[in-house]
C-alpha cells in the first residue's frame, strides 16, 4: 500500500498530466457543422429544403433557419430520410435539364 506522501506525490502528478491534456484540447479546433436539432425534421421541411425557398441555401443555413441539425438535412437532401421527396425532387430537377 502506498504511503501519504506517495499517493499525495501521484495526485500532483496527476493534476499537472491534466492541465497538460486541457492546454492542448483548448487548442484543438471543432468543426462547426450547425445547430443542435431542437426538433423532428417535417414532410413540410423536407419539402422547404428540397422543392421550395431553401433548397439554394446550405445544408447549415437551411439547418438553422428550421432548427434543425445539419444532419437532418443531409439525410434528408441525399435520399436516405424523406425518400418520396427526395425522388420527387430528382424528378423535378431532370425535367428541369
Amino acid at each position: 500500500m502506498k504511503t501519504i506522501k506517495e499517493a499525495a506525490a501521484k495526485i500532483v502528478e496527476l493534476e499537472t498530466r491534466i492541465e497538460e491534456l486541457e492546454s492542448k484540447l483548448a487548442n484543438v479546433k471543432v468543426r462547426d457543422r450547425g445547430p443542435a436539432s431542437t426538433r423532428q425534421m417535417t414532410e413540410d421541411d423536407a419539402k422547404k429544403i428540397m422543392l421550395g425557398e431553401l433548397k439554394s441555401a446550405s445544408h447549415k443555413e437551411a439547418a438553422e433557419k428550421l432548427g434543425l441539425s445539419y444532419g437532418q438535412v443531409y439525410s434528408a437532401r441525399n435520399g436516405f430520410t424523406f425518400k418520396n421527396i427526395y425522388k420527387e425532387a430528382q424528378t423535378k430537377s431532370t425535367k428541369s435539364k
